[in-house]
């Protein structure tokens, strides 16, 4: 081999060695990717429809979602044009098999289901129709190709308004002659008469940290400490912690199957939270957290500037 064939080797192996160095993250930068949730966002419907004025229909947000290169919607079961109380009937089963055909032929996943259901009350009769309803729920969710269906635990109903509950922060007497353990049991009972379907037909049910029992992350962990079932899960909101909600996020991030990101552009309908998404997106990376968010723009903005305007938030903090 001559001088000069040597040296191009040599300059070459370098150069080749340099672009692949030059093409590795810095340690910083692994460090950083590594802490940081790597996800899948999704719109909410519920961020183009507050329960007031005219629904924007499931439809609808799947076009917008479908525009703004989002793979994921999910599903305000209120927002449906089919009604929430009745059984399914052959129109209603209709309607869902045309709205997945809708949702694939724009290249967006369904991801979930997020229903209203309430299983914090003495009568069992009125427990065993919440029961139904979230059967009923599953099946939708079947429908529609969907794999996961948020629920609630249900709250007292001693503070009768929803808008008198969010003055209150949340926070509401328990039931007179009752206690929490009532409450916790009454939950316990429901939800195992909910996994045999939920399993059935593939659909993990994820209780939220909403307002009753799971305001908390104590009383989340708790009710799901309580199940031991693979379809079972808990879904963070992370606007549903008032106050300081980082550790709390923190606590319920390890057991978390589903993320709902609130945004409140132009000042939110009952609150308003300054939440840190780096922040969060680095708990749910340390969580090992792989999965969904869906954005729940809950401002009083025209969704139609903040959403995407909250989904540049979400790409930005999670780097997707």
């Amino acid at each position: 081999m001559d001088l000069t064939r040597r040296r191009f080797l040599g300059t070459s192996t370098t150069l080749g060695t340099g672009v692949a160095l030059a093409s590795l993250p810095s340690t910083a930068e692994a460090a950083s990717r590594k802490t940081a949730a790597q996800v899948q966002l999704a719109i909410a419907t519920y961020s183009y429809w507050h329960f007031r004025g005219p629904k924007v229909t499931v439809s609808t947000v799947i076009e917008k979602a479908a525009q703004q290169g989002i793979a994921g919607v999910d599903v305000l079961h209120r927002q449906m044009d089919i009604p929430e109380k009745e059984p399914l009937t052959g129109d209603h089963r209709r309607h869902l098999a045309e709205l997945k055909r809708h949702a694939f032929r724009h290249g967006v996943s369904l991801c979930c289901l997020s229903i209203h259901q309430d299983f914090v009350d003495p009568d069992p009769a009125v427990r065993r129709q919440h029961v139904e309803h979230t059967l009923k729920c599953i099946e939708i969710a079947y429908a529609l190709g969907i794999p996961m269906l948020r629920i609630n635990s249900g709250r007292w109903n001693t503070i009768a308004s929803f808008d008198d509950l969010m003055k209150a922060r949340g926070i509401e007497p328990v039931l007179p002659g009752y206690s929490e353990d009532d409450g916790f049991r009454w939950c316990v009972e429901c939800l195992e008469q909910c996994l045999p379907k939920a399993a059935e037909c593939g659909v993990t049910l994820a209780v939220e940290n909403h307002w009753g029992l799971t305001r908390t992350p104590e009383g989340l962990l708790r009710l799901a400490n309580s199940i031991s079932s693979p379809w079972m899960g808990v879904l963070m909101d992370t606007g549903n912690f008032l106050e300081n909600p980082y550790d709390k996020l923190a606590a319920i991030a390890p057991r978390t199957v589903y993320v709902q990101a609130k945004t409140y552009v132009g000042g939110g309908e009952w609150y308003t939270l300054d939440l840190d998404y780096p922040r969060i997106a680095r708990i749910l990376g340390d969580a090992g957290y792989h999965g969904w968010v869906a954005l729940e723009m809950e401002g009083k903005a025209d969704p139609d500037k903040a959403v995407p305007q909250s989904i540049a938030q979400l790409r930005k903090a999670f780097r997707s």
